[in-house]
């Protein structure tokens, strides 16, 4: 007698497929699935995972079409070399596809991407050239002037230019549009995308009018990007800057169809962080930071109505790319973009606060190594020193240098050295009443201010903090 298989295995063996032959098989045909745990008002609100495509985002897709389009059109020869501006995304996918094939990748990247987006791209074996994000087209430093440069240099060089390249929507006209299509049973009323390059909402909008004219395109533009107000005003307004990466431009792409778009919302950083952190504790699901743009946009569109909907947007890419962004709370204190308590004083400007457990502290009998360990996975310069909760020191970078380089015996040794031989015990603390102005006279004598409020220490506030906290006051 045969064994039989339980009904429910059945249908889990029948989503399984043979071993695929590359990992490039595997972009495309991702799955969607409906958030049931967020206010969506009458709609049904689903989302398409394109995180879990093998580079982890929407632009795997992209990156297949415009290569192999280049290839067929000659404009890519065997052994030859991929340049693209990039805000990381269609990076990662062009270096997925394009190393294995023999080609030399260069990527010129804006400086605000994120840590990891990069680290990804150069262990691929791709060359990252990061210039600045702080400026607009037209200048030599910013990254699309920049990699047409390079291309325009390099023998042998395809500028791929994602935001011109036809192949670009073309890829979400014939495969991201036909999948939704199907996997919503044809019965889809609004999408909501972001404007990178433009490539998803042009190709998407270009399908969707085809075979589903009640079909409506959402535009989730972030606050700063001139697409949402242009759609609204039909008046370019002047670019401002805005901590989401991948999403929002200075400029309107080639490739992208304002037309097509029937309602358009500017979401605010903040939002958008919030709504990324919701989507990660509410549905499990570890996003991007344009992921919480297009979720805020999509909510809100959703609460707007008043008969039933079938909305989809998307998870472009994995939060895994913004651990150090997205999902460190001190870095959103940083940017301002926490929701964190402000009391009009000094102790706004302290990042890492201790009364909040976040600062990073050292005992006076930890050693140097420890100390400086400490430093390093934290990212910062300076650690106060604690003795039974109560601040005894501040040790820097300097501090632990100058004692290895002056104490005798051998560098080990030297490291095993008690933090309370390098330390500095001669503290200057400002109190958390005090104004801003009070900052200027500690910086001037290259110190770190020492904040207390009365006789509780609150934390430290360095030359960034302050850079920070006007930045965002501005």
């Amino acid at each position: 007698m045969s064994a039989r298989i339980d009904p429910k295995a059945e249908r889990v063996f029948d989503r399984l497929r043979p071993p695929y032959a590359s990992v490039l098989d595997l972009i495309g045909e991702t799955p969607v699935i409906e958030l049931t745990r967020f206010d969506t008002g009458p709609c049904r609100l689903f989302s398409k995972l394109e995180s879990q495509n093998p580079g982890g985002s929407i632009k795997d897709r992209i990156a297949v079409s415009m290569i192999t389009a280049a290839e067929s059109n000659g404009q890519l020869a065997p052994g030859g070399t991929i340049v693209e501006a990039t805000a990381g995304n269609t990076g990662l996918g062009l270096a997925q596809v394009g190393i294995p094939k023999g080609y030399r990748i260069i990527l010129v990247v804006p400086d605000k991407m994120s840590r990891e987006k990069i680290q990804h791209l150069r262990a691929l074996g791709a060359e990252v050239r990061l210039t600045r994000s702080d400026v607009g087209k037209g200048d030599p430093e910013y990254y699309q002037d920049m990699a047409e440069k390079i291309a325009a240099e390099t023998p042998g060089a395809f500028y791929v230019n994602q935001f011109a390249n036809p192949a670009n929507p073309q890829a979400h006209e014939t495969t991201t549009g036909p999948e939704i299509w199907r996997q919503l049973e044809g019965d889809v009323d609004a999408v909501v995308v972001g404007v990178g390059s433009g490539g998803t909402l042009t190709g998407l909008g270009r399908y969707l009018a085809r075979v589903s004219p009640k079909t409506e395109m959402v535009l989730a533009d972030p606050v700063g990007s001139v697409l949402a107000p242009l759609i609204r005003t039909g008046k370019m307004p002047e670019a401002g800057s805005w901590t989401v990466e991948g999403i929002g431009e200075d400029f309107v792409p080639p490739n992208c169809d304002l037309s097509l778009v029937k309602h358009a919302y500017s979401i605010s950083d903040k939002a958008s962080m919030r709504a990324v952190r919701d989507l990660l504790s509410k549905e499990g699901i570890l996003a991007g930071s344009s992921s919480g743009t297009l979720l805020s946009a999509a909510l809100a569109y959703c609460r707007e109505q008043t008969l039933l909907k079938r909305v989809l947007t998307f998870v472009c890419d994995s939060g895994n790319k913004y651990l150090s962004k997205v999902f460190d709370d001190f870095w959103l204190a940083e940017q301002g973009l926490s929701e964190r308590e402000q009391h009009g004083n000094l102790s706004d400007l302290v990042a890492r606060s201790h009364r909040e457990g976040g600062t990073v502290v050292v005992g006076p009998d930890d050693s140097l190594l420890n100390a400086y360990g400490r430093m390093r996975r934290a990212d910062i310069s300076q650690l106060p020193v604690l003795e039974q909760g109560r601040l005894v020191g501040i040790i820097d970078e300097s501090d632990i240098l100058a004692t290895v380089e002056e104490t005798e015996g051998d560098r080990w040794n030297r490291f095993n050295a008690p933090v309370r031989v390098a330390m500095t015990s001669d503290l200057h603390t400002l109190q958390a009443s005090q104004t801003l102005d009070a900052l200027l006279p500690v910086f001037e004598r290259n110190e770190v201010a020492i904040i207390f409020d009365g006789d509780e220490f609150v934390g430290l506030v360095t030359r960034i903090d302050l850079i920070n906290h006007l930045r965002r006051a501005k």
